[in-house]
């Protein structure tokens, strides 16, 4: 062992060095269906007003603190209440860390269920947190509410996650559970609906029917992944405090009024979101054509298939090999032995995929 490693080994937390930083593979030249992105692109004239815009835009000085305009679009397009306080991040993963700085402490807990967003465990673990794993049911994913409640008293989490709907299994937990851990919650539950495009349920008119309720939402999925902007609403009071933790300036200039300007234009990805949730049917049909898989039905614009012959990981290098990025999730979690991932694109990304899906069989 070097000097360096002995220094790095003193003195960077050990609940860092035995986890694995995040990986994001290249997809250069490749069918990209990996990360849940919209894949339409804006039209000319929508790209040339907003290269306008921006060209008229100084970056010079700091962006506003607040990002006022920003935030009121938001609370528009997004049908926040108009008493919920309002808290932006640069992406929902800053939240998340915000939220784990605000309620964080020694022996602490973080709670989610398993599996599902890996951030919530992975911001945990940096933050010096706890954190506790509460799996799903094996069959269907779903909640399994005596396991869960029982979990929460046991450990009396500070913060606990649902995605809803779910990341990496794309299913609506039951409202009548979610309700009863609410209900049961000592702490924070914060409702992750960044799938919210491709679902109608939500929890974001409940905010302020229960006193620890607050729902976190992204502009990424609806078409502004690049922009890394996500919001969490809440109970002015909860989001006063949450607040504090939030560095200064953290949206920068270029993104509030790049989201600003488009939200102006959520036709157009409502539009957009429409193609898409049909699209997603129309690929879970041709999925489920396919005996050699059990494909899952979703309320997000991904699909998680299980293969019931071959191996995940064979099949995932195969389909590469075609040109089609897709996600393996075979290694993740012990619920997901021999899944992949798709994310929904379009047209002929998705008769892409199916084609070397196919071929991958066959090979």
């Amino acid at each position: 062992m070097n000097e360096i490693e002995k220094r790095i080994r003193q003195w960077i937390r050990p609940e860092v060095q035995a986890i694995n930083a995040y990986h994001v593979p290249s997809s250069e030249g490749l069918i990209k269906l990996d990360a849940m992105e919209n894949p339409y692109t804006w039209p000319e004239a929508m790209r040339d007003e907003w290269a306008a815009l921006i060209r008229e835009t100084d970056v010079n000085r700091y962006p506003d603190p607040q990002a006022a305009i920003l935030t009121q679009a938001l609370r528009d397009a997004m049908e926040i209440p108009g008493d919920a306080g309002v808290l932006l991040g640069n992406g929902s993963d800053e939240i998340i860390q915000m939220l784990a700085l605000a309620l964080g402490g020694e022996q602490r807990v973080i709670l989610s269920v398993e599996p599902s967003f890996v951030m919530y465990r992975m911001i945990a673990e940096f933050s010096g947190l706890r954190y506790v794993g509460v799996p799903l049911d094996a069959s269907d994913f779903s909640l399994q509410p005596e396991v869960l409640l029982a979990e929460i008293a046991q450990h009396q989490p500070a913060v606990v996650y649902l995605a809803y709907p779910n990341n990496p299994t794309g299913n609506l937990f039951d409202d009548d559970v979610i309700e009863k851990v609410i209900a049961a919650a000592p702490g924070l539950v914060v409702i992750d609906e960044a799938y919210s495009p491709f679902t109608d349920a939500t929890f974001m008119q409940r905010i302020g029917d229960y006193d620890n309720l607050v729902v976190m939402r992204t502009v990424s999925k609806m078409g502004l992944a690049g922009l890394r902007l996500g919001l969490l609403a809440g109970p002015a009071a909860w989001i006063e405090q949450i607040d504090k933790t939030r560095l200064p300036y953290n949206i920068n200039r270029l993104t509030q009024v790049s989201a600003s300007f488009a939200l102006k234009h959520k036709q157009l990805f409502d539009e957009q979101t429409k193609a898409l949730r049909l699209a997603r049917e129309t690929l879970l049909t041709e999925l489920e054509s396919i005996p050699a898989l059990t494909a899952f039905p979703s309320d997000a614009n991904f699909i998680l298939v299980r293969l019931e012959q071959g191996d995940a990981s064979e099949v995932f290098d195969a389909i590469r090999a075609q040109g089609v990025l897709i996600k393996n999730l075979s290694n993740s979690h012990p619920l997901l032995a021999n899944c992949l991932r798709v994310t929904v694109g379009t047209q002929e990304e998705n008769a892409a995929f199916l084609a070397a899906l196919r071929r991958a069989y066959q090979s």
